[in-house]
């Protein structure tokens, strides 16, 4: 049974988004799924990673894990950046030793020109259903989220053919072939916005551009070679109907420009403060964040303390949801992340209250 909030309570998260007033701050988690619970950590020792993502009833139970277990606003479908590259023609693998590896990666015009554009609901149907199954069992007050890639992380792996710290293949394609890297990246964008567009139809409310790996770029490189291509997947989303969240890590940088990609919610990483961030984003745009994830790690009254100075920042703004810089740690504690949620609820409410108090 999915916790519930009381009868006739309004979807605080949607409202949030909306920059509409809330009865307090709503708050979900990135990776609030996954590897920190017993439960999905049970389901892991019987099903792959890919085989939980590709079945619908799998990725659906995933998915309302947390929901049972903590007082969250919001649910995101448990699927993985990587499955629309699949799609496209590449070869994916999750392996124990690499994480996930394409092999056969993008490294030559040709391998550009060889790529598909398929429509989500035929090369990623499994997410679509489990959406589906989802949105039956959420009530009316949480929100469901989908979520892809943005086009540069996506671009990323399928260059690099796994995970890196540099960027090297990636980059070093962007300025060797800038003909080639400009339709690869239209490829992407057209596949990532119908994607979203294709989850929002199928019962997601919001959806989340996961730009993860854009801070390796400079402004420039970004408003040349990324922004374009953005703003196309994002608007593609917003044409559906959906709330659109835009976030990256390392983008202090180039929150402007985040900006003017698009979006309803820029989610912040912990290495800005909220405070400094939503003046440079200006009016007319929620905030989301930015909790350190190790944070949750740390004793209780420094965690409260850390996520209090969040709050501070945001000062009972309309507009803003509590989440982490980025996504939860497998070592997390579950009760620490139960005593996040309700914390923030608690205070949340008392910063709308009095708002000239400080926590």
């Amino acid at each position: 049974m999915v916790k519930e909030l009381s009868a006739g309570t309004p979807n605080r998260f949607l409202r949030a988004c909306r920059r509409e007033p809330v009865d307090t701050t709503p708050i979900w988690l990135m990776r609030q799924a996954g590897r920190y619970l017993p439960e999905y950590r049970k389901l892991r020792q019987k099903y792959p990673l890919l085989t939980l993502v590709k079945t619908p009833e799998l990725a659906a139970e995933v998915t309302l894990q947390p929901m049972r277990a903590f007082d969250l606003d919001a649910a995101i479908i448990f699927a993985d950046l990587l499955p629309p590259l699949e799609g496209m023609g590449l070869s994916l693998e999750f392996t124990p030793e690499e994480g996930p590896v394409i092999h056969n990666p993008v490294r030559t015009p040709a391998d550009v020109a060889g790529l598909r554009t398929p429509p989500a609901e035929e090369a990623l149907s499994f997410t679509l259903e489990a959406l589906r199954l989802v949105r039956r069992e959420l009530p009316p007050s949480r929100a469901l989220l989908g979520f892809a890639g943005g086009p540069f992380t996506l671009a990323c792996y399928a260059i690099e053919g796994g995970s890196s710290r540099h960027y090297l293949h990636t980059k070093s394609f962007m300025y060797r072939e800038p003909a080639a890297w400009h339709e690869l990246m239209g490829k992407l964008a057209a596949v990532a916005g119908d994607y979203l567009a294709a989850q929002a139809r199928a019962g997601a409310q919001a959806v989340q551009l996961f730009d993860s790996w854009v801070g390796a770029l400079s402004p420039a490189d970004y408003r040349e070679n990324v922004l374009p291509y953005s703003r196309q997947a994002l608007a593609a989303a917003k044409a559906a109907g959906a709330t659109v969240i835009h976030f990256g890590t390392g983008t202090a940088g180039l929150l402007e420009l985040l900006r003017e990609a698009g979006g309803d919610v820029i989610g912040l990483d912990w290495r800005i403060s909220l405070d400094d961030a939503w003046a440079r984003l200006g009016e007319g745009v929620a905030v989301q964040g930015n909790l350190d994830p190790v944070t949750l790690l740390a004793p209780r009254p420094v965690l409260e303390r850390q996520a209090a100075d969040v709050l501070r920042r945001a000062a009972g703004r309309p507009g803003h949801i509590f989440n982490l810089g980025h996504g939860l740690l497998p070592q997390t504690p579950v009760e620490n992340v139960a005593a996040l949620v309700d914390w923030v609820h608690e205070a949340g409410q008392w910063t709308r209250q009095f708002p000239e108090n400080r926590l």
